[in-house]
């Protein structure tokens, strides 16, 4: 549904949130991934939904996606819930199927909105799915501290590079381990952000990334979030 979303979802955020986005060549075209982002106001979702050339299936807490206006405007973006306890497994399960079949799951890395002003710690959540399934972690750092509704101010987002893990473990070290580094990334991307939207926005930033407003790819044929078998089993039951 995003691809439609998109025309309706991005013009309104871009009101809300007059923002940019800077590195959007470095964001592969095809194939699985997961886009590591981290969370600082409740814009971000949208934010970078609109800014991205891919789709973006979010992990997003099952609370939020219930919320009225809130989780319709989530689920426009590609979200699907994570529950809490038993739940969280069937929502990583899902994930990992999503990746799989050659589309960007989104998760917020430290998970949950961070109150201080900057990135927060990496949970492994990320990185477990991304090795599993032996895709690319695409590293996202969000500017967006201090928004809100009733301050609607300028915001950046900044690509990396994709991230290729692959010679991490895959145990619970090799995840804390690719987390971290995955954290590093996205402290440096933090702050490259921060300074374009100080900068007002220049045209490329110092390493050659350059500045993209919301793109509105052509319409194609689009399937719904996969479903996971433990759903599919409920259906059919």
């Amino acid at each position: 549904m995003w691809p439609w979303a998109r025309y309706l979802v991005a013009p309104a955020t871009k009101w809300l949130a007059p923002s940019y986005g800077y590195g959007l060549e470095r964001v592969p075209e095809s194939g699985g991934g997961v886009m590591a982002m981290n969370h600082l106001s409740a814009i971000d979702p949208p934010l970078v939904g609109s800014l991205s050339p891919r789709t973006i299936y979010y992990m997003a807490k099952a609370e939020l996606l219930e919320m009225p206006v809130v989780g319709d405007v989530l689920m426009w973006t590609g979200a699907f819930p994570v529950h809490r306890g038993e739940g969280d497994r069937e929502s990583l399960r899902l994930a990992r199927d999503i990746a799989r079949d050659g589309h960007m799951v989104g998760v917020f890395v430290e998970g949950t909105r961070q109150k201080l002003g900057y990135p927060g710690e990496v949970l492994p959540g990320a990185t477990l799915i991304a090795l599993q399934e032996g895709v690319p972690i695409v590293p996202c750092g969000v500017y967006s501290f201090g928004w809100s509704r009733k301050n609607r101010m300028p915001c950046a987002i900044v690509w990396g590079e994709p991230m290729d893990l692959g010679t991490m473990p895959r145990s619970g070290r090799g995840y804390k381990r690719a987390a971290e580094l995955v954290g590093d990334e996205l402290r440096h991307l933090w702050r490259q952000a921060g300074r374009a939207t100080a900068a007002g926005f220049p045209e490329q930033l110092p390493d050659g990334a350059r500045r993209w407003a919301p793109i509105y790819p052509p319409f194609r044929t689009v399937t719904a979030t996969p479903s996971s078998p433990a759903s599919e089993r409920k259906e059919a039951a």
